[in-house]
């Protein structure tokens, strides 16, 4: 029997209008679709009646399959002769744990396709209106996971500060632990910080404040998963230009 493709699908920040053509028709067509817990409702409602669909949620205190079981999944399904569309937020390869995917695949001689999304940083930072690069304010850009075993002990030195911006994955239940080590590391507390929830969505929220003030910031909007948090000049300088345009428009 041949086996099957798995096709390691990237499904953007959440609007199905952000899906690349590839990654529409595949959801379309496909008649298993493995996806995680932050895929939206409406890409999901995307494919067709008949479609078998498997949640492999995962959240910090609770996961539905683990890693390695979804690995198993995907090669035996491929193995049965069935196309198997896995379907990530933002990006495969970025915090998608793609690259575990991929490597299970090729270790059971199963064919495999990467249709790659708009990752989560770049939709988010889009739909917030904050250039993660700027010619005034920003020339390198870092991403980070931000919920992961030995935070404290991670070196970001050198990741944020001026004319850097810092991508922070997942990092909602440890903004506390986030703003004390990057300021430890030296960043000023008054370092301008923005924190995009539900990013590319009828609900999202763009909340701005200086790092030392992050853990409260969390706290008090009560801010929950899907969320990044943006550290850098870019937050503040472009947010301050468009209140004065928009102030400028109301005097006319």
């Amino acid at each position: 029997m041949t086996s099957g493709t798995i096709y390691l699908v990237g499904a953007g920040p959440g609007s199905p209008d952000l899906l690349t053509l590839r990654a529409a028709r595949l959801i379309s067509r496909a008649r298993l679709i493995v996806h995680d817990g932050l895929v939206d409702p409406q890409i999901l409602a995307m494919a067709r009646p008949d479609a078998r669909m498997v949640c492999v949620a995962k959240s910090r205190a609770r996961h539905t399959m683990a890693q390695e079981d979804i690995c198993a999944l995907l090669v035996a399904e491929a193995l049965k002769g069935q196309d198997v569309v896995r379907l990530k937020g933002g990006d495969p390869f970025i915090f998608g744990r793609g690259g575990e995917e991929m490597e299970a695949a090729r270790a059971a001689g199963v064919r495999v396709e990467v249709v790659p999304g708009i990752s989560a940083a770049n939709g988010a930072a889009a739909a917030a209106q904050i250039p993660l690069t700027h010619r005034d304010h920003a020339s390198i850009v870092s991403f980070v996971a931000g919920q992961c075993k030995g935070l404290s002990d991670q070196n970001w030195a050198g990741l944020a500060g001026v004319g850097r911006t810092l991508v922070i994955y997942m990092g909602v239940s440890t903004a506390a632990q986030i703003s004390e080590k990057l300021m430890a590391d030296g960043l000023a507390p008054d370092m301008p910080v923005a924190v995009i929830e539900n990013a590319a969505r009828p609900e999202m929220r763009v909340l701005r404040g200086p790092l030392a003030a992050l853990p409260d910031l969390v706290a008090r909007e009560k801010v929950k998963s899907p969320a990044l948090i943006v550290i850098g000049d870019v937050t503040a300088a472009i947010s301050t230009a468009q209140t004065r345009i928009a102030e400028g428009a109301e005097a006319k």
